[in-house]
């Protein structure tokens, strides 16, 4: 955990390899994350849902609603680079989407969803050989300018998970929520 609000777990890391035993790990934390975010809101009120989990961010709700979002890109992500040679990929506006009605829906609509779509993912991510071609398949992200690999999807949307349930633990923390 860091000191920084925006990055408690620290920066995305983007490698461009994992080995073999770093995918079992980064694939347990794909599996953990519904369990985990689920975790993470139990029991908060209204109130508490509506609250930033920092000065300036997104609240509670916008988090949980903006990892269904940004998750199911991932697993459209992950077809196209199986499937593709080298898909450029479609970026999306994530803050102006926090900002759409359908932001405001009981967490719960987004916690499903995020059951469902990791079932999916972390199937389709477990799959893949071990020792396979499959992880270096690349994939481009034209508002970043760069190409990355199924690896490097897969530590990143690791990483994403951990890191928007440690804003909302951490949270919870602060202020002293049980």
């Amino acid at each position: 955990m860091t000191a920084d609000p925006r990055y408690p777990v620290g920066p995305m890391p983007t490698p461009l390899t994992l080995t073999p035993p770093e995918r079992v790990e980064a694939l347990g934390q794909v599996f953990a994350l519904p369990a985990d975010l689920f975790e993470a809101v139990q029991g908060l009120s209204e109130a508490q849902l509506a609250t930033p989990y920092r000065e300036g961010g997104w609240t509670v709700r916008q988090v949980v609603h903006h990892v269904a979002e940004s998750h199911m890109n991932a697993f459209i992500r992950l077809k196209f680079a199986l499937t593709e040679d080298n898909p450029v990929v479609k970026p999306y506006e994530e803050d102006r989407w926090a900002t759409l009605p359908d932001h405001e829906l009981v967490p719960e609509v987004s916690l499903n969803l995020i059951d469902a779509l990791h079932s999916r993912l972390g199937m389709l991510f477990a799959s893949l050989d071990p020792q396979g071609d499959d992880w270096a398949r690349p994939w481009t992200h034209p508002a970043q300018g760069r190409t990355y690999s199924v690896d490097t999807l897969l530590a990143m949307y690791a990483w994403h998970g951990r890191h928007h349930v440690a804003q909302i633990t951490a949270l919870r923390e602060r202020m002293g929520w049980s």
